[in-house]
């Protein structure tokens, strides 16, 4: 068997890459296209449906290098109406996303250690 150096390393940069999406979003959908044009493949959580552990949200904020309030969509009508104006311990607000995803920002794209907001999808260019 021959390997391409080249391939072989793409590959396995692309294993590293993970969007947490909501294909309903065309933010989202966009930020997905955009690492497609790109050639990476992703593993693609729909977090909605596979709704992510307070350890794996509490590993997103670390490799956004964010506090857990930033990562909450505040304009969701849900957060209007049960939590805009409390308090909450960074602990707390990991439990208030796992509880209710829809509050979770999209979408997230992660490689390896580090992880982005793609809102610009611009943003997303910080990865590649």
């Amino acid at each position: 068997m021959v390997i391409r150096p080249g391939r072989h390393s793409r590959e396995k940069d692309m294993a590293n890459w993970t969007i947490y999406h909501n294909p309903r979003c065309s933010k989202s959908r966009e930020a997905l296209q955009r690492l497609r044009d790109e050639g990476i493949e992703p593993k693609v959580v729909e977090y909605l449906k596979d709704v992510p552990s307070e350890r794996e949200l509490e590993m997103l904020v670390m490799k956004l290098g964010v506090k857990p309030e930033e990562l909450v969509r505040k304009s969701e009508q849900l957060y209007k109406d049960r939590f805009k104006g409390l308090r909450f311990n960074d602990h707390e607000w990991v439990r208030v996303m796992h509880e209710h995803p829809v509050l979770i920002e999209r979408p997230i794209i992660v490689k390896g250690h580090k992880a982005v907001i793609g809102r610009p999808t611009e943003r997303i260019e910080e990865l590649l």
